[in-house]
Protein backbone atom coordinates (compact mmCIF):
# COMPACT_ATOMS: atom_id res chain seq x y z
CA UNK A 1 0.00 0.00 0.00
CA UNK A 2 1.05 3.59 -0.54
CA UNK A 3 1.24 6.40 1.94
CA UNK A 4 -1.54 8.88 2.68
CA UNK A 5 0.53 11.56 0.95
CA UNK A 6 0.75 9.36 -2.17
CA UNK A 7 -3.03 9.01 -2.19
CA UNK A 8 -3.60 12.76 -1.97
CA UNK A 9 -1.20 13.34 -4.85
CA UNK A 10 -2.81 10.71 -7.06
CA UNK A 11 -4.09 12.33 -10.27
CA UNK A 12 -7.73 12.12 -11.27
CA UNK A 13 -7.28 14.02 -14.51
CA UNK A 14 -7.40 12.58 -18.01
CA UNK A 15 -4.90 9.84 -18.80
CA UNK A 16 -3.85 9.17 -22.37
CA UNK A 17 -4.82 5.87 -23.92
CA UNK A 18 -1.70 3.78 -23.66
CA UNK A 19 -0.67 0.21 -23.17
CA UNK A 20 -0.97 -0.74 -19.54
CA UNK A 21 -1.73 -3.87 -17.60
CA UNK A 22 -5.06 -2.48 -16.42
CA UNK A 23 -6.23 -1.46 -19.88
CA UNK A 24 -5.13 -4.80 -21.29
CA UNK A 25 -7.26 -6.61 -18.69
CA UNK A 26 -10.27 -4.59 -19.83
CA UNK A 27 -9.56 -5.19 -23.49
CA UNK A 28 -8.95 -8.92 -23.18
CA UNK A 29 -12.10 -9.45 -21.11
CA UNK A 30 -14.31 -7.61 -23.61
CA UNK A 31 -15.05 -4.90 -21.07
CA UNK A 32 -13.80 -1.99 -23.22
CA UNK A 33 -16.30 -1.51 -26.05
CA UNK A 34 -16.67 0.82 -29.03
CA UNK A 35 -19.92 1.74 -30.79
CA UNK A 36 -22.84 3.94 -29.70
CA UNK A 37 -23.84 3.74 -26.06
CA UNK A 38 -26.19 5.50 -23.66
CA UNK A 39 -24.48 6.02 -20.33
CA UNK A 40 -26.10 5.92 -16.90
CA UNK A 41 -26.07 9.72 -16.97
CA UNK A 42 -28.25 9.69 -20.12
CA UNK A 43 -25.46 11.08 -22.29
CA UNK A 44 -24.21 9.24 -25.37
CA UNK A 45 -20.68 8.00 -26.04
CA UNK A 46 -18.64 6.09 -28.64
CA UNK A 47 -16.97 4.11 -25.85
CA UNK A 48 -18.21 2.04 -22.95
CA UNK A 49 -16.72 0.15 -20.03
CA UNK A 50 -18.77 -2.98 -19.33
CA UNK A 51 -17.06 -3.78 -16.05
CA UNK A 52 -19.32 -6.74 -15.36
CA UNK A 53 -17.37 -8.59 -18.05
CA UNK A 54 -14.18 -8.25 -16.03
CA UNK A 55 -16.03 -9.86 -13.14
CA UNK A 56 -16.41 -13.07 -15.15
CA UNK A 57 -12.75 -13.77 -14.43
CA UNK A 58 -12.11 -13.60 -10.71
CA UNK A 59 -8.37 -13.81 -11.31
CA UNK A 60 -8.63 -10.52 -13.20
CA UNK A 61 -10.63 -8.99 -10.34
CA UNK A 62 -8.02 -10.26 -7.91
CA UNK A 63 -5.23 -8.62 -9.90
CA UNK A 64 -7.10 -5.32 -10.26
CA UNK A 65 -7.68 -5.25 -6.51
CA UNK A 66 -3.98 -5.89 -5.91
CA UNK A 67 -3.07 -2.98 -8.17
CA UNK A 68 -5.56 -0.71 -6.44
CA UNK A 69 -4.37 -1.58 -2.95
CA UNK A 70 -0.83 -0.67 -3.97
CA UNK A 71 -2.12 2.89 -4.39
CA UNK A 72 -4.06 3.10 -1.13
CA UNK A 73 -2.57 4.23 2.19
CA UNK A 74 -2.38 1.44 4.75
CA UNK A 75 -4.59 1.94 7.78
CA UNK A 76 -6.63 4.70 6.16
CA UNK A 77 -9.92 2.75 6.31
CA UNK A 78 -11.51 -0.08 8.26
CA UNK A 79 -14.54 -0.85 6.06
CA UNK A 80 -15.23 -1.00 2.33
CA UNK A 81 -18.65 0.01 1.02
CA UNK A 82 -19.89 -0.38 -2.55
CA UNK A 83 -23.08 0.65 -4.32
CA UNK A 84 -24.94 -2.20 -6.02
CA UNK A 85 -24.55 -3.60 -8.48
CA UNK A 86 -21.45 -2.47 -10.30
CA UNK A 87 -19.08 -2.14 -7.37
CA UNK A 88 -19.98 -5.32 -5.50
CA UNK A 89 -17.53 -7.87 -6.89
CA UNK A 90 -14.61 -5.46 -7.01
CA UNK A 91 -15.35 -3.91 -3.62
CA UNK A 92 -15.61 -7.27 -1.93
CA UNK A 93 -12.27 -8.38 -3.36
CA UNK A 94 -10.60 -5.15 -2.25
CA UNK A 95 -11.97 -5.72 1.26
CA UNK A 96 -10.89 -9.38 1.26
CA UNK A 97 -7.30 -8.59 0.30
CA UNK A 98 -7.12 -5.69 2.75
CA UNK A 99 -8.62 -7.80 5.56
CA UNK A 100 -11.43 -5.28 6.07
CA UNK A 101 -15.17 -5.45 6.62
CA UNK A 102 -17.38 -5.19 3.52
CA UNK A 103 -20.88 -3.75 3.20
CA UNK A 104 -22.99 -2.67 0.25
CA UNK A 105 -25.83 -0.33 -0.56
CA UNK A 106 -28.66 -1.38 -2.84
CA UNK A 107 -31.26 0.24 -5.05
CA UNK A 108 -34.66 0.81 -3.52
CA UNK A 109 -37.43 3.22 -4.52
CA UNK A 110 -35.23 4.85 -7.12
CA UNK A 111 -32.28 5.47 -4.80
CA UNK A 112 -29.71 3.68 -2.67
CA UNK A 113 -30.25 2.41 0.85
CA UNK A 114 -28.33 0.61 3.58
CA UNK A 115 -30.31 -2.58 4.27
CA UNK A 116 -29.95 -6.25 5.31
CA UNK A 117 -28.99 -5.39 8.85
CA UNK A 118 -25.82 -3.52 7.95
CA UNK A 119 -24.82 -0.95 10.55
CA UNK A 120 -22.27 1.85 10.48
CA UNK A 121 -20.61 2.83 13.74
CA UNK A 122 -20.09 6.45 14.66
CA UNK A 123 -16.82 7.60 13.12
CA UNK A 124 -16.27 4.33 11.23
CA UNK A 125 -13.64 4.95 8.55
CA UNK A 126 -15.05 3.81 5.22
CA UNK A 127 -13.61 3.54 1.72
CA UNK A 128 -16.16 3.64 -1.10
CA UNK A 129 -15.27 1.33 -3.98
CA UNK A 130 -17.06 1.56 -7.35
CA UNK A 131 -16.44 0.19 -10.83
CA UNK A 132 -16.78 3.22 -13.13
CA UNK A 133 -17.62 6.87 -12.56
CA UNK A 134 -18.61 9.45 -15.16
CA UNK A 135 -20.46 12.06 -13.14
CA UNK A 136 -20.23 10.21 -9.83
CA UNK A 137 -23.87 10.40 -8.77
CA UNK A 138 -24.06 6.97 -7.14
CA UNK A 139 -20.78 7.49 -5.35
CA UNK A 140 -21.97 10.82 -3.95
CA UNK A 141 -25.22 9.21 -2.83
CA UNK A 142 -23.21 6.48 -1.09
CA UNK A 143 -21.03 9.05 0.67
CA UNK A 144 -24.12 10.95 1.83
CA UNK A 145 -25.67 7.79 3.27
CA UNK A 146 -22.45 6.91 5.09
CA UNK A 147 -22.32 10.37 6.65
CA UNK A 148 -26.02 10.29 7.53
CA UNK A 149 -25.37 7.06 9.46
CA UNK A 150 -22.49 8.62 11.38
CA UNK A 151 -19.66 7.11 9.34
CA UNK A 152 -16.51 8.87 8.19
CA UNK A 153 -15.83 8.54 4.44
CA UNK A 154 -12.08 8.36 3.92
CA UNK A 155 -11.87 8.12 0.15
CA UNK A 156 -13.27 6.84 -3.12
CA UNK A 157 -11.52 4.18 -5.21
CA UNK A 158 -12.65 3.13 -8.68
CA UNK A 159 -11.54 0.89 -11.51
CA UNK A 160 -12.16 3.55 -14.14
CA UNK A 161 -12.52 7.32 -13.70
CA UNK A 162 -13.93 8.66 -16.94
CA UNK A 163 -14.94 12.02 -15.49
CA UNK A 164 -11.93 13.86 -16.87
CA UNK A 165 -11.27 15.25 -13.41
CA UNK A 166 -14.82 16.57 -13.14
CA UNK A 167 -15.94 14.23 -10.37
CA UNK A 168 -15.04 15.55 -6.93
CA UNK A 169 -16.39 14.29 -3.63
CA UNK A 170 -14.64 16.19 -0.87
CA UNK A 171 -12.50 13.12 -0.12
CA UNK A 172 -9.51 11.69 -2.03
CA UNK A 173 -10.34 9.95 -5.30
CA UNK A 174 -8.06 7.32 -6.80
CA UNK A 175 -8.49 5.20 -9.92
CA UNK A 176 -6.75 2.37 -11.68
CA UNK A 177 -7.46 3.95 -15.03
CA UNK A 178 -8.29 7.63 -15.60
CA UNK A 179 -9.68 8.14 -19.09
CA UNK A 180 -12.19 10.42 -20.68
CA UNK A 181 -14.04 10.53 -23.96
CA UNK A 182 -16.49 13.06 -25.39
CA UNK A 183 -20.09 12.49 -24.33
CA UNK A 184 -23.14 14.07 -25.90
CA UNK A 185 -26.72 14.89 -24.89
CA UNK A 186 -29.33 13.05 -26.94
CA UNK A 187 -30.35 16.25 -28.73
CA UNK A 188 -26.82 17.10 -29.86
CA UNK A 189 -25.31 13.94 -31.34
CA UNK A 190 -22.52 13.96 -33.93
CA UNK A 191 -23.57 12.78 -37.39
CA UNK A 192 -21.68 9.48 -37.14
CA UNK A 193 -23.42 8.49 -33.89
CA UNK A 194 -26.85 9.35 -35.28
CA UNK A 195 -26.35 6.60 -37.84
CA UNK A 196 -25.54 3.90 -35.28
CA UNK A 197 -28.29 2.31 -33.12
CA UNK A 198 -27.67 3.20 -29.47
CA UNK A 199 -27.21 0.53 -26.81
CA UNK A 200 -27.91 0.94 -23.12
CA UNK A 201 -25.92 -1.86 -21.55
CA UNK A 202 -25.66 -0.99 -17.88
CA UNK A 203 -22.26 -1.26 -16.18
Amino acid sequence: MGTEADWKRSPTAIAELEDSEVLEIFRSSGAFLTGHFILRSGHHSRYFFQCARVGEDLRAIERLAELLLEKLPEGKFETVASPAMGGLVFGQEVARQAGKRFIFLEKTDGGLALRRGFRIASGERILVVEDVITQGGRVQETLDIIQNHGGSPRGVAVMVDRSGGGATFGVPLISLLAMTFPTYPSNDLPADLKGIPAEKLGS
